[in-house]
């Protein structure tokens, strides 16, 4: 139907070859940014900081002929508000149903933008009002054949557009947008909390986020790890079945067996788990629309059960541990723990592994200039809009 689509314009929208407007811009960024859940994030906030920060600010750098070294120093402030702020509410946040990513994902997105362009003090705080007063994200969005999780993102990129376009447009927001029935009332259920301070433990929020090699919720990394670790181990039809502890939140909504869709197969622990152990891997194409179809997969998929541990969840989130026990036909028994799985700030992906991941997504993409558009993002301060021009012309 002709009203859903999106309206023609002059920004580049990522991954579609296309120009269209800035909003729609923002929004189809936004939701494609977290369309593969493999964008970075972290433990701590139980929260993805990069998708709305970057879909919001790419754009806005394009339109402004703005360059690298001004989004990053934005991202850089936008990362620490949000993870600020997320670390500070949760795991209780998460307990009520809320998504970090939406609610405090959009405070982050606000004050990157507006302090990227420019905005006075007076126009940062009242767009970060804006921002408290908009904040939203559920995560009902994980149940059943619901595909709305990159939604959380892209209306989350979307309310920081509109939060400093208000503010900029001369609209002022309540003096204490956190306090009284404010955003920590509304987020908490509790009139207070303590917020942790800035640059916590001493570093920036930037280099506390983990790097996925994996294609799947980071729930499941822990356990796909340990089963690729154990795959030359064992055989499939060996397997008499798997049984994985790990931390209680990680459980939650993570434990299914029946996997209805691609974005279920990611978030399962189970199948993620089945496909690392049959083929070593867990990339984009394991959990495509065909993979989860697979008898073999599914197959062994039914055979592995999820609970949690008393100890490994009182170690969370400092530690992210699971711990697989693969039962073979023949009654013996083989054990693997992972504690920090890869991409994780102590174990981080090296150059050559984050080069192969990102070679992979340029192909998935049909993007031909992968190599180019890598070696203008380490360029100094080149401009933005350059960038985006490659990206689009290198689409097949």
């Amino acid at each position: 139907m002709a009203f859903a689509m999106p309206e023609s314009g002059e920004f580049n929208a990522i991954g579609t070859g296309k120009r269209l407007a800035l909003k729609e811009v923002v929004f189809l960024n936004g939701l494609n940014a977290h369309a593969l859940d493999f964008d970075d994030g972290t433990n701590s906030g139980i929260i993805h900081l990069g998708s709305p920060i970057f879909s919001l600010l790419l754009p806005l750098a394009e339109r402004y002929d703005l360059g690298i070294e001004d989004v990053l120093t934005a991202a850089v402030i936008g990362y620490e508000a949000s993870y600020t702020m997320a670390v500070s509410i949760q795991p209780g946040h998460k307990a009520m149903g809320y998504h970090a990513t939406g609610t405090c994902g959009v405070l982050g997105a606000t004050i990157a933008a507006s302090y990227m362009l420019g905005f006075t003090e007076e126009e940062r705080f009242h767009a970060f009002a804006v921002a408290c007063v908009s904040a939203s994200g559920m995560l009902k969005v994980l149940d059943d054949e619901s595909e709305l999780k990159p939604y959380n993102v892209a209306k989350t990129a979307l309310l920081a557009l509109t939060s400093i376009q208000l503010a900029k447009s001369g609209f002022k927001g309540h003096h204490d947008p956190l306090g009284g029935r404010g955003f920590i009332k509304m987020m908490t259920g509790r009139d207070e909390v303590e917020l942790k301070p800035v640059l916590l433990n001493g570093t920036y929020a930037i280099m506390k986020t983990y790097t996925k090699p994996y294609a799947s919720c980071r729930y499941t990394h822990p356990s796909v790890e340990a089963a690729i670790h154990l795959r030359k181990q064992v055989r499939t039809e060996d397997v008499e079945r798997i049984d994985i502890k790990t931390y209680s939140l990680a459980v939650a909504g993570h434990d299914h067996t029946d996997i209805p869709g691609s974005y279920s197969a990611k978030m399962s622990i189970p199948y993620a788990t089945a496909v690392g152990l049959i083929y070593g891997k867990a990339g984009l194409q394991e959990f495509s629309e065909t993979n989860i179809k697979d008898e073999k997969i599914l197959d062994l998929t039914k055979k592995i059960y999820v609970k949690s541990d008393d100890e490994l969840s009182g170690m969370f989130p400092g530690i992210q541990a699971a711990i697989v026990y693969v039962t073979k036909t023949d009654g013996s028994l083989l054990t693997e723990r992972v504690d920090f799985p890869k991409g994780e700030p102590e174990n981080p992906l090296d150059e050559e592994e984050f080069k192969d991941r990102y070679d992979a997504l340029m192909t998935y993409a049909h993007q031909e200039n992968g190599d180019e558009i890598y070696r203008l993002v380490y360029t100094a301060n080149e401009k933005i809009r350059k960038v985006m021009e490659m990206i689009r012309g290198g689409i097949r």
